[in-house]
C-alpha cells in the first residue's frame, strides 16, 4: 500500500531515517507537529485529531497524514447485461472505478484474478459484475468463500439488495453453520450463489458432492475474499480443500475462474498464485484501487505514566475509552477494536454508562463479537448499517470488508501484532470520503511500546508476507484421506 503521508514525533528530537521502499524518504515528510494546526478544522474528523493531538501532547508519540486522492473512473462497460446495469444505475452506480473496470476485463477474457486494493475501495463490485452478469446470460453458477458468517451475510444482504432492484430473479443465499437443515436441500438445487466458508466447503459440501451435482455441474466462479487470512498452518489447509475442490469440478467436467481479493499484503500476487495454484499467465493481478478516499489522520498514542518509581503506565483501556468518549460526543460514528471478548464486554460497559444510561432513548453503543447468538449478530449488522449506533466495540470479526455504514473513528485497543491488520483495522473508518482518524493505543507489551515509541519504524513498515506449505506432508497426507 503506496502511503504518501507526513509523519510527527514528539517530543522533537533528530532522527535519522531510512528510505522507504514506498513513498517518499522520511527525512522528506517529517514536520513540526504545529502543522496539524493547518488542517481544515471545520471537518469533524480533522478537528478531533487537532484537539487530540493539542490537549494530550505527552501522550501522541507521532501523528500520520495520509492525503485523500480524487477517483478515477471507467464508464460502464457495454457488455454489461442492460438488467444488471439498470439494477446497478437504481443503487446509484452508473460507473466503476477503474480497478473495477480492470477486472470485468480480466474476467471476460478468462483469466484467473487477484484484486488487492485498500479497504472500502469496491473489491465487492470486482467479482458482482462478472458473476451475476454469468448468471443472467448462461445461469451460471458460483461460490463465494468467505472466512467469516459476518462478511457472508453482509455479502448476502448486497445481493439480495442488488437482484430486488433490477428483480434479476437470481438465489443467493448462506450456507453455514448457522443454516437450517430443511434450508441446505433448497440451497443445493436451486441456489445460483452459494456463499459458504472453508470449514463449510471442506466438511458439509466436499463429502457430498453427489448431492450438489447440479450445483457443479454449472460453476463458473469461485470468489475468494480476504485471501490475507489464509497463511500459515491454517491458510496450508485451506490450499488442500482448493485442491480437493479443483478435483471435484474436473470429475463434474468444469475448470472454474477463480476471483481473490485481499487486504493490502506484501506480496497478494505470489499469494494467491500459492493458493489456488493456476499457471501464473492466467494469473492477472490489480493492486491499484481508483476509489476516491478522504484524508486520513493517524495518531499513535502512549498511555502515560501514573507510577514513574515502577515504570507503570496508565491502561490502553482507560485511554481508548476517553478517546471514544470524545469521538462519540464530538459527533463521530466511532468503532473500538479490542484484542479479547472480555476487553469487548468492559469497554461496552464503560461506554454504556456514559451513553445509554437512559432506558428510554434508542441504545447508541453496541458490543460485536464471536459467542453472540446468530439473531444478536444479525440484528447488530442491521444497526450498523443503517447507522442506529454511534459507538461499535469489537473484537477482530469487524476487521474485514463488513458494510458497516460510515464510520468516522477507529480506535485499537493495543497493537494487533502485524503492520497489515493495523492498517486494515483503520481502514474500516472513512468509507464515506471524509476525512477519518485511527488511533492506536499502545498497551505495556513490548512490541505497542516500540512501535509507540518509534513513529518513524510504523510509518516506513510495509505489509508483511502471507506464506504458506501446502506440501507440507502432515496437512498434505490427512486431505489425501479425506480426498480418498
Amino acid at each position: 500500500m503506496t502511503r504518501q503521508s507526513r509523519v510527527v514525533r514528539r517530543p522533537a528530537a533528530t532522527l535519522a531515517p531510512r528510505s522507504r521502499s514506498v513513498g517518499v524518504p522520511l527525512n522528506a515528510i517529517l514536520k513540526p507537529v504545529q502543522a496539524l494546526a493547518t488542517i481544515d478544522a471545520a471537518a469533524p474528523g480533522s478537528a478531533l485529531a487537532t484537539k487530540l493531538s493539542a490537549k494530550y501532547p505527552g501522550r501522541v508519540t507521532g501523528t500520520l497524514l495520509l492525503p485523500g486522492q480524487a477517483g478515477d473512473y471507467a464508464p460502464m462497460p457495454d457488455d454489461v447485461p442492460e438488467a444488471l446495469a439498470a439494477a446497478l444505475r437504481s443503487r446509484g452506480i452508473d460507473r466503476l472505478y477503474r480497478h473495477q473496470a480492470q477486472a470485468w476485463a480480466a474476467t471476460q477474457a478468462g483469466r484467473h484474478l487477484v484484486v488487492a486494493t485498500p479497504t472500502a475501495s469496491g473489491k465487492s463490485l470486482c467479482y458482482t459484475l462478472p458473476v451475476l452478469s454469468a448468471a443472467i446470460t448462461a445461469r451460471s453458477k458460483a461460490l463465494y468463500l468467505f472466512p467469516t458468517k459476518a462478511l457472508a451475510q453482509d455479502q448476502v444482504a448486497e445481493l439480495l439488495e442488488l437482484n430486488a432492484a433490477g428483480a434479476l430473479g437470481l438465489r443467493a443465499a448462506t450456507f453455514d453453520g448457522d443454516t437450517p437443515g430443511d434450508a441446505r436441500q433448497a440451497i443445493r438445487v436451486n441456489g445460483d450463489i452459494v456463499v459458504s466458508n472453508p470449514d463449510m466447503l471442506h466438511q458439509a459440501i466436499l463429502p457430498h458432492h453427489t448431492k450438489w451435482a447440479q450445483f457443479f455441474e454449472n460453476l463458473r466462479y469461485v470468489v475468494i475474499d480476504e485471501i490475507h487470512t489464509y497463511r500459515g498452518v491454517f491458510g496450508s489447509h485451506v490450499a488442500n480443500v482448493i485442491r480437493r475442490l479443483k478435483r471435484v469440478c474436473a470429475f463434474y467436467g468444469v475448470t472454474p475462474q477463480f476471483i481473490l481479493c485481499s487486504a493490502t499484503i506484501g506480496n497478494a500476487r505470489e499469494h494467491g498464485r500459492a493458493l489456488v495454484e493456476v499457471d501464473d499467465a492466467t494469473l492477472e493481478s490489480i493492486l491499484e484501487s481508483g476509489a476516491p478516499r478522504g484524508d486520513k489522520h493517524v495518531l499513535l498514542w502512549n498511555p502515560p505514566v501514573i507510577n514513574p518509581d515502577l515504570g507503570l503506565r496508565a491502561s490502553a483501556r482507560s485511554q481508548s475509552n476517553r478517546i471514544a468518549r470524545m469521538a462519540i460526543r464530538a459527533g463521530l460514528k466511532t468503532l473500538v477494536f479490542c484484542q479479547t471478548r472480555l476487553m469487548v464486554e468492559v469497554l461496552t460497559k464503560y461506554l454504556k454508562e456514559v451513553f445509554d444510561h437512559d432506558p428510554r432513548k434508542p441504545k447508541r453503543i453496541r458490543a460485536y463479537r464471536g459467542g453472540y447468538l446468530p439473531t444478536e449478530r444479525r440484528a447488530a449488522e442491521r444497526e450498523m448499517r443503517a447507522g442506529n449506533i454511534d459507538g461499535i466495540v469489537s473484537t477482530s470479526a469487524l476487521e474485514l470488508g463488513v458494510d458497516i455504514g460510515s464510520l468516522d473513528v477507529v480506535v485499537l485497543n493495543g497493537y494487533p501484532g502485524s503492520i497489515s491488520a493495523t492498517w486494515q483495522r483503520f481502514g474500516r473508518a472513512g468509507r464515506r470520503q471524509q476525512p477519518s482518524v485511527g488511533v492506536l493505543v499502545a498497551s505495556s507489551e513490548p512490541m505497542d511500546q516500540y512501535v509507540v515509541r518509534h513513529p518513524e519504524f510504523f510509518a516506513e513498515a510495509n505489509p508483511e508476507h502471507a506464506r504458506i506449505e501446502p506440501d507440507q506432508p502432515l496437512i498434505l497426507l490427512d486431505h489425501i484421506r479425506c480426498a480418498a
